[in-house]
């Protein structure tokens, strides 16, 4: 979570929603890691978890990641849950809850849905209150 939390400041640094995602692998080495990158990509699927899914994919030169887990620093919204199920990845592990956009533990709840064809192991909740801390500081420093 430390290098999730390294790339969603980094983001915020950036003028980006502060999240980041990192993928590692069955014995925890780093195989890639992102921070939202949507205001300069002008993309709204630039996503913290899809740019690291996508990076984890190209480097292992796979379309699946078995074994893998996805960190990342807010429950991913319903596009990156279903990502993460379409990537195949063993787990997903995430610190704040979104009860607004959130598709794991809120919303949409992907994982539990009867289309869901790979369901990971969740966890959430790591270091929540410094995930969410990131959220509520720069999004207060937008509303000035």
């Amino acid at each position: 979570m430390e290098r999730a939390l390294a790339e969603a400041r980094a983001a915020g640094a950036r003028g980006e929603v502060p999240v980041g995602a990192v993928v590692t692998d069955a014995e925890g080495q780093v195989l890639a890691a992102a921070g939202n990158e949507v205001e300069a990509r002008r993309d709204p699927s630039a996503h913290a978890e899809i740019l690291a899914l996508r990076a984890a994919a190209e480097r292992l030169g796979r379309k699946w990641l078995p074994g893998c887990t996805l960190t990342v620093t807010l429950e991913p919204c319903p596009m990156c849950a279903q990502a993460a199920s379409l990537f195949r990845v063993a787990r997903v592990a995430f610190g704040a809850y979104d009860p607004k956009s959130g598709g794991v533990d809120h919303g949409a709840r992907v994982f539990r849905a009867t289309s869901c064809h790979h369901a990971p192991e969740v966890t959430g909740g790591h270091r929540e209150a410094e995930c969410a801390a990131l959220l509520q500081d720069f999004f207060a420093r937008l509303r000035g």
